[in-house]
């Protein structure tokens, strides 16, 4: 049982982080209608930017993190000015294709320039506290308010907000949204500012747990798309659950397949949502006549 609690609450802790970029996937997917192979870079982007700016200077944790969801939130809206908008009215493949370019060229560059080592966060030492037998570090209690802070903060701006109904709106129905007088433009680039945010924060909370490597982001690409297909494409109430979900059924499978093989437990989530329920969770059924 002390085993199980354990691997329970590293689940959970997880999957709160995982559900940053699973949102951001949905948000993209939602909109603009592709799904961004670019969202595990946006990650590692921000995480070493945040690194870079507790190095330089910033000795509060929270302001570099600040700095390096600023800073992946304009690379982010610069890929889509530069390169999303203008394959909007292509196929599906072409943006996929794109954003997975847009990847590997992100991941060089951080390569390129900081290297291979890995980096870490200059974080104080704590002790986990024991109960019983159940380990939590205050360290990932932190991890997780913030997680679930981030979360609840896109939630009021997607449901209480003028933004968050234009968004919806445009993702229901562009066509009628454009005819209602909404102004795309603007609303795609605070969307994609949103994105590269969550993606960085997300990046951040990861990097503070492990530690920040070029491929920090790629590890986690194919749980944050389990995760959004588990949910519901397009549901960020989906994606949400479908993280904490899939997270928790990879750290009980630990005993069963070992650490190393958590990740084929995502493809076979994600191989069996797609056999029996392709709409997800949370996903809408629409009928095409």
């Amino acid at each position: 049982m002390v085993s199980f609690l354990n691997l329970l609450i590293n689940g959970l802790i997880e999957g709160l982080v995982v559900a940053l970029p699973a949102l951001a996937m949905t948000l993209v997917m939602g909109v603009n209608r592709f799904p961004n192979a670019a969202t595990g870079d946006f990650m590692t982007a921000g995480a070493y930017m945040a690194v870079a700016a507790q190095t330089a200077g910033l000795g509060s944790l929270t302001l570099a993190s600040v700095a390096g969801a600023l800073g992946a939130a304009v690379i982010a809206a610069l890929s889509y000015q530069l390169i999303f908008r203008k394959l909007a009215r292509q196929a599906m493949i072409a943006s996929l294709l794109a954003s997975i370019g847009l990847g590997f060229f992100v991941r060089s560059i951080i390569s390129f320039f900081a290297g291979h080592d890995q980096r870490t966060f200059n974080l104080p030492i704590v002790r986990a506290w024991n109960f019983d037998g159940v380990r939590i570090l205050p360290s990932d209690l932190a991890i997780a308010a913030a997680a679930l802070g981030c979360l609840l903060l896109v939630f009021l701006l997607l449901y209480r907000t003028s933004f968050g109904r234009q968004l919806r709106a445009v993702s229901d129905n562009a066509d009628l949204a454009r005819a209602s007088g909404i102004r795309a433009r603007g609303l795609m680039i605070g969307l994609w500012l949103l994105v590269g945010a969550l993606c960085a924060v997300g990046g951040v909370l990861l990097g503070m747990k492990t530690v920040v490597q070029p491929d920090l982001g790629w590890d986690h690409l194919i749980p944050a798309f389990a995760a959004m297909v588990l949910g519901g494409i397009g549901s960020p109430v989906g994606a949400v659950v479908g993280a904490l979900l899939m997270t928790v059924a990879q750290e009980l499978s630990v005993p069963l397949l070992g650490a190393s093989y958590k990740l084929v437990l995502s493809f076979g989530v994600l191989a069996l949502v797609l056999l029996i329920r392709p709409g997800g969770l949370f996903g809408r059924i629409e009928l095409v006549r």
